[in-house]
């Protein structure tokens, strides 16, 4: 317990607790793509009714987004986020003891306005916590827990369809380990103390607890170009993420189902290859992290550091464009094909991942820490947003007519990269709100 009290040895203890949470978080969105196939022959639904599960997700995930920045940013971190974390496991739970359909939708609907909370409360922890040339690290190495989340899934998932045989018991199985992870919060997080505060953010006080600081009111914040810029970027870019989450594990278990596999044998190749593009995308992401904080060491400011980083890794987002193109192909075998596809998801995972790796640690540099949650919730409600509109477009059309939406997803974060760098800055208060 002596070492738990030192500053340094805590917040590693909390990077670690928040990983482990978003880890729990990303397997439990995660079940539905991968079992998709069961469930949907359980309760006696098509593509079309997937697609509207997927987008109550979203759509609660969105208008909770901004909610939970504000709440985060009035009560702190630690409640918000250990409500949060609760209230998603118990939706999972609910989610493997639904009866029908409805039930069951509504029970990822509470998981979608219980998840967000992490996100918002976890940038306003790492700002606490962390020293500007260690913060995009530090929020990287929270934010991989998603990634690993999703690189564990397809290997834990098919092992406990196999062992249980019913989706439902993997379901109540992830939700009380959620439980679990909101009891051990209760005891690691602390409140920063005011040496440490006065490194991070320039305030001995408590900060995302009633903290005194010059910050804007809530309206005056939509009078800022950087919020806007970060809701547009969000609104655009996020959707190719939600897609590699929601539609990457169905294409290829149909990819292999084009090709005479059984649904067994899908169910393998999921487990072992369909965490690839995730794996590589969080390491990918943690290097690009680190490389902006290398800049910023060297002498960079933070913003000019950052940007660099996102913009030049755009350069991969065109190779989306090729995957339609690859599945289709009847001259490339077909473990050939997989392999393209899982190459190129692999590197379209880098650049999403290392924009919503360092993305957060922009807005929390760009705005006062008691606007930073509200700021991480709005622009992450606008992504999510996106992400329904984009999601419903994936689901009303034929998968073997997905050139034009691969097209598309080939240029959003070129387009989110001009607006990064035309409307993103340092925005300052002229009142104290």
């Amino acid at each position: 317990m002596d070492r738990i009290k030192n500053p340094d040895t805590r917040r590693w203890l909390i990077v670690l607790t928040m990983f482990i949470a978003i880890v729990c978080n990303y397997l439990d969105r995660q079940l539905l793509s991968i079992l998709k196939p069961e469930i949907l022959t359980h309760y006696g639904i098509g593509d079309l009714e997937y697609a509207w599960i997927v987008n109550i997700f979203l759509i609660c995930y969105a208008v909770m987004y901004p909610l939970g920045g504000m709440l985060v940013d009035k009560f702190g971190p630690k409640k918000v986020m250990l409500a949060g974390i609760t209230v998603w496991s118990l939706a999972c739970i609910g989610g493997g003891l639904s009866p029908n359909v409805w039930l069951f939708t509504l029970c990822r609907g509470f998981l979608g306005l219980s998840e967000p909370v992490i996100f918002a409360g976890q940038i306003v922890v790492v700002t606490l916590w962390f020293e500007k040339e260690k913060r995009a690290t530090a929020n990287s190495l929270c934010t991989i827990g998603g990634t690993i989340g999703a690189v564990v899934a397809p290997l834990l998932i098919a092992w406990l369809m196999r062992l249980f045989s019913y989706w439902q018991y993997i379901f109540i199985i992830s939700g009380v380990i959620g439980l679990l992870i909101a009891f051990c919060w209760i005891f690691i997080y602390k409140t920063p103390p005011a040496d440490l505060l006065r490194r991070t953010v320039g305030s001995g006080n408590k900060a995302g607890e009633g903290v005194t600081q010059k910050s804007f009111t809530f309206g005056g914040l939509f009078k800022t170009k950087t919020l806007w810029g970060g809701i547009l970027i969000r609104l655009i870019s996020d959707p190719v993420w939600y897609f590699c989450c929601f539609w990457l594990p169905g294409f290829l278990r149909n990819m292999g189902a084009s090709e005479g596999l059984s649904t067994n044998q899908t169910l393998d190749m999921i487990q072992w290859i369909g965490g690839i593009p995730f794996l590589f995308g969080a390491i990918g992401g943690i290097l690009t992290s680190a490389w902006s904080d290398h800049l910023v060491k060297r002498g960079r400011s933070s913003l000019s550091a950052r940007k660099i980083v996102l913009i030049s890794i755009v350069i991969i987002a065109p190779l989306c464009m090729l995957i339609p193109s690859i599945g289709k192909s009847v001259s490339i075998p077909f473990a050939w094909r997989i392999g393209l596809v899982i190459a190129i998801f692999s590197l379209v995972a880098v650049l999403c991942l290392s924009w919503l790796y360092t993305l957060p640690v922009i807005f929390a540099e760009s705005f006062p820490i008691g606007n930073v949650a509200t700021v991480m919730g709005l622009c992450c409600g606008a992504g999510a947003l996106g992400s329904v509109v984009f999601n419903q477009f994936a689901g009303s059309i034929p998968e073997n007519a997905w050139t034009a939406l691969f097209i598309v997803m080939g240029t959003l974060h070129i387009f989110s990269a001009f607006i990064l760098w035309k409307m993103v800055g340092i925005e300052k208060p002229e009142t104290v709100n």
